[in-house]
Parts: structure tokens; C-alpha cells; sequence
């Protein structure tokens, strides 16, 4: 077990979802207890929820939606009964959205991923994320301590007072965006100052492509990454298998169809949904706005849990074609009335000075009166005309995108 941080890592899957679902009615009775969750789960008999199947039918709660339904009902949108003087830490990051911290060990579900980057008891942490109202400093920072890392809350920027602290502290491991690790390294190689105490590191917040990951450990330094918000911590991270991000525990991760809340099968990309079952503060279906996919199999390190493949893109995608707005969702419900089909992808293109759509159907079976069908219900849902084109089944790029806005301006 000095492999994964504790058992429940290793659990049949079948076990863990089972546990998961055990759960869920309770942590959605709890939830139900706030009015903004009452009122949309009027309709639903929550002790039924038991399956993906069921949550599946549950509405969905955009994370873009949050700004505008907390300021009507100040602070946290009536998703939380607690009042903020219960809370740990208050915060607020970029919407803006308000975000509490619980006052538990470990509220954001983070020492796992750490663990797995290979953090251990008694190791010096340089945290460089930012501590300044935004909770991304202390979702590092709680999940180290928890680990028992004593942790340098150094925050972004300053290098050359980070070059002291390290010189004076020596940590082994390092967590921020991997843009600024790479800034520390370049900056302590032209500046002749020692940073080579750093060993390992997890990194998040921004792209992190292969040959930066090489180049790091080319320095001598093992960089892992975590797939982590500011509203529910960390959602996923990279073990030393490297095959994709390993689901955390105590989640419910969904995929479903850009604009809906259908989930898609496993290995199609689709927009993120997190279900957390966390007592003190409940996140029910939670759409971030980010493509994924889950990988199939488990990882060869020994974690069973289901995996992801990371950032692959937003599946925010509405566009304005001729002064109107096209949103996934329209092209998702094309899709429901035409279940016979494959992907869709509407594509907006510009001739001259006109818009132009034109909606890519994957089916087995083209044809005139399938065309002009399709672009019936193209014309009636967006308002807008358009043409309509076939692709075999499989055809259409596995990337999650319901539109795809090739115009060109000069």
C-alpha cells in the first residue's frame, strides 16, 4: 500500500460505485435542505437516486450560471444552508463566484493527488499559487498539511525572494502552474542561485504539453498534474502510470453532451460534471464547462478508479451567426429529434459578407427527404437556415464539439 494513500484507491470498481450510490440519496436529502436545491428538486424522489441512470435526470447546474444566481440571493445562490461565519475560509475567484472553505482536514480533496505526485511525510513544499482571496493557495496547502509537509506559502511572482526561501528552506517539492516553475528554473540558472533542492512538483492551472514535463525532469525535477476548480478542488490527478488523470474519491464524475446534461459514452468527449458528496457544502451535477473523455480500462498503477484525459477544450461554444446566438444545447436538441443519427456539428462559415451554417450529421442512411428534414429542424430550433451535409457513423471528429466557427475575417 506505500503505493496509493490508502485503500479505498484500490477498490473493485464495482465496490466503489456501489459505496458512491449508497450514499448519494443522503448527501441530496442534505442538499434538498437549501431553497435554490429544494426548488429543482421538487419534482424528483431523491432516495430513488441510486444509479447513474437517475442522476442522469437530475437538472443540471452550470458552473457559468453561479455569478448571476449568487448575486440574486447573496452570497452562495441558495445552494448552502450555512451561514459564511460557519465556514473555515471565505473566498471569491474570477465571475465573480463565492466559494467557502470547509473547516475540516483536507477540504478540497487534495493530499491524494499530492500523495500520488509523490509528496510524503515531513517534506518542504514551496506553494507558489496565490493566497490573496482566491483559494487556489490553500487547496495546495490544505492537502500538504494534511500529509504532514511543512509548506512555504510563497504565493506568485517575487522570484528573487523565492530564490532566498529556497536557498534557506530547501523544499523538495514544488505546486503552481507549471509556467511559473518553468520562470523559477530559467530565472536561478541566468541568476546563478541554487534551486536544485526541488525534486518534485504538481502542477495545475495551465496547459502542461510533454516536452515541458520532459524538460522538468530532464532538470531533475518529476512534475505531475491535477485537474482541480476553484469550487470543488481537486476533480482528477496524474499518477506515475501517466495514463490520463485518475478520478478522486468521494466524487461522482459524469460526461455528458455539450449543452445538456445526457451523458455520452465512455471514451466520447463531452463537457465535465461533478457530483460531490461532501456534507458540508453539496455540489449536485455541477457542468464546469470543460471537454473530457474517459479513458477505458483502470491505470497500470494500481488506482481503479475510472480515469479522464484531461483538458481537451470548453465546451462553452455558443456563437452569433447573423446577429443571433447558436448554442450547443440547440444542436444536442436536433439530435433528440432525430435519434437515428450520429454526431452532429453544426459548422458556421463566412462567404463574403454572409454567414453561413452548415449542420454535419453522421448516419448510415443519407437522403434527400433526410436532408431536408434535418434542415427543417435546423431552421425551426436556431431560426437561421442552413444546409445540411452526411458523414459516415464514426466519421465526425471525437472532440466534443457541437459547433465549430471556421469563419475568417480579414
Amino acid at each position: 500500500m506505500a503505493d496509493q494513500y490508502d485503500a479505498s484507491e484500490t477498490r473493485d470498481l464495482a465496490e466503489r460505485e456501489a459505496s458512491l450510490f449508497a450514499r448519494l440519496p443522503e448527501i441530496l436529502k442534505q442538499a434538498a435542505q437549501a431553497p435554490a436545491y429544494a426548488e429543482r428538486f421538487k419534482d424528483f424522489d431523491l432516495s430513488a437516486v441510486t444509479s447513474r441512470e437517475a442522476l442522469a435526470e437530475l437538472p443540471v447546474l452550470r458552473k457559468a450560471e453561479l455569478p448571476g444566481l449568487q448575486k440574486a440571493f447573496l452570497p452562495f445562490g441558495g445552494f448552502i444552508t450555512n451561514a459564511p461565519g460557519s465556514f473555515g475560509r471565505l473566498f471569491t475567484s474570477p465571475g465573480p463566484i463565492f466559494e467557502p472553505e470547509s473547516a475540516i482536514s483536507d477540504p478540497w480533496r487534495s493530499a491524494r493527488g499530492l500523495f500520488a505526485a509523490g509528496f510524503r511525510r515531513g517534506d518542504v513544499v514551496l506553494n507558489t499559487f496565490s493566497y490573496h482571496l482566491t483559494p487556489g493557495g490553500f487547496i495546495m496547502d490544505s492537502g500538504a498539511r494534511a500529509l504532514g509537509c511543512a509548506v512555504i506559502p510563497a504565493g506568485p511572482g517575487n522570484t528573487e525572494q523565492q530564490f532566498e526561501l529556497i536557498e534557506a528552506y530547501r523544499p523538495v517539492a514544488y505546486c503552481g502552474t507549471p509556467d511559473f516553475l518553468k520562470i523559477l528554473l530559467d530565472g536561478a540558472t541566468a541568476a546563478g542561485r541554487d534551486v536544485s533542492s526541488i525534486r518534485k512538483a504538481l502542477v495545475s492551472g495551465a496547459a502542461f504539453p510533454k516536452s515541458l514535463q520532459e524538460e522538468f525532469s530532464a532538470r531533475g525535477i518529476e512534475a505531475y498534474q491535477a485537474y482541480a476548480t476553484a469550487d470543488l478542488g481537486f476533480i482528477a490527478y496524474e499518477t506515475p502510470a501517466r495514463e490520463g488523470l485518475v478520478v478522486n474519491e468521494d466524487i461522482i464524475v459524469e460526461i455528458v453532451r455539450p449543452g445538456t446534461g445526457d451523458p455520452v459514452p465512455d471514451g466520447e468527449v463531452g463537457e465535465i460534471v461533478v457530483t460531490t458528496l461532501d456534507p458540508h457544502h453539496p455540489f449536485i451535477r455541477l457542468a464546469l464547462g470543460d471537454l473530457t473523455a474517459i479513458m477505458a480500462g483502470v491505470s497500470s498503477c494500481g488506482r481503479t478508479n475510472r480515469r479522464i484525459k484531461g483538458w481537451m477544450g470548453r465546451a462553452d461554444q455558443a456563437t452569433k451567426v447573423k446577429g443571433m446566438f447558436v448554442r450547443p444545447e440547440q444542436v444536442a436538441e436536433i439530435g433528440r429529434r432525430h435519434p437515428e443519427l450520429g454526431r452532429l456539428r453544426l459548422i458556421v462559415t463566412r462567404e463574403g459578407e454572409t454567414d453561413m451554417m452548415t449542420l454535419a450529421a453522421e448516419t448510415a442512411k443519407p437522403s434527400d427527404g433526410l436532408a431536408a428534414a434535418l434542415g427543417a429542424t435546423l431552421q425551426s430550433i436556431v431560426k437561421l437556415k442552413g444546409s445540411v451535409t452526411f458523414a459516415a457513423l464514426g466519421e465526425l471528429p471525437n472532440d466534443g464539439k457541437a459547433i465549430a466557427d471556421e469563419r475568417k475575417y480579414d
